[in-house]
């Protein structure tokens, strides 16, 4: 049903999906079913977007063999796609900067979507690059909503010194908004309220609570794999079967990366030092 009342909004998922598990999945629903409950919001799209072997976390197979493992896993889903334009990336790339990809090609895709002439066009343009251009805090109301979709761990993973810039988490929630879904044992709200950053834009912030708990986790899912144990119905079977024909995950695999500072931690603390 249409409500063209309601705000559009398209929801990004960042991470490493190493694999995609049903739980990945199951975020995007979970979110979509509570936004679109509060009579606010129709959710348009869902976007994973794998991160980059540039981001050097500990058993992080290959982009290549993720994305895909993404694509076999979204096959099914007329609203949530895959985009490999992060995992491409040569270097790791903050995620303030993925999101503002992402809501850049909203941008575009509004501007091939206008029955406008030209000038228009072009006026709008200049006005925009007057403001500030894409990086200013001016979001087009023509334009759907661009919202992060995470996990509580990712809410929790802010206060970890030197993994995320104050100014970008600063734009994350302010500019852009959060969904976070919530896991047992976790407490988001206690989190945004230890944080001064988080507490001042609580009102972008949208919690979801997971009633029908579901503790699947991809680095559980690696070690089932690794010992050669079942993992059927944790994923989707193309993606069991993509694992299979591919042999991946193995003691060997999940020691890649062992010796490597994460990214970001290498970037962050050489800018504090």
């Amino acid at each position: 049903m249409e409500h063209p009342d309601r705000t559009k909004v398209v929801l990004l998922a960042c991470g490493s999906f190493n694999p995609i598990t049903n739980m990945h999945l199951r975020m995007f629903e979970l979110a979509r079913d509570y936004l679109e409950d509060t009579g606010q919001y129709r959710v348009v799209r869902g976007i994973i977007s794998p991160v980059g072997d540039g981001y050097k976390k500990k058993g992080l197979i290959e982009a290549s063999h993720r994305i895909e493992m993404a694509r076999l896993a979204t096959e099914s889903s007329d609203w949530i796609r895959v985009d490999p334009w992060e995992g491409q990336l040569a270097e790791w790339v903050e995620t303030a900067k993925v999101i503002r990809h992402h809501y850049e090609e909203l941008v575009a895709a509004e501007h091939c979507n206008d029955e406008v002439d030209t000038v228009r066009v072009g006026k709008k343009r200049r006005h925009e690059e007057r403001e500030g251009g894409p990086y200013s805090n001016h979001l087009r109301a023509d334009v759907p909503q661009l919202k992060l979709l995470c996990g509580a761990d990712v809410l929790e993973s802010f206060s970890v010194p030197n993994l995320w810039k104050s100014e970008d988490i600063a734009e994350i929630v302010g500019r852009f908004g959060l969904v976070c879904i919530t896991r047992a044992g976790s407490d988001a709200w206690k989190f945004v309220h230890q944080s001064d950053v988080l507490w001042g834009h609580r009102k972008n912030i949208h919690v979801v609570k997971e009633w029908v708990t579901n503790e699947i986790s991809a680095t559980h899912v690696r070690r089932a794999l690794r010992r050669g144990q079942s993992v059927r119905y944790l994923l989707p079977d193309a993606v069991v079967r993509y694992v299979q024909e591919h042999g991946l995950y193995s003691a060997e695999s999940e020691e890649k990366n062992a010796d490597v500072i994460l990214a970001p931690l290498q970037k962050y603390a050489k800018g504090s030092s």
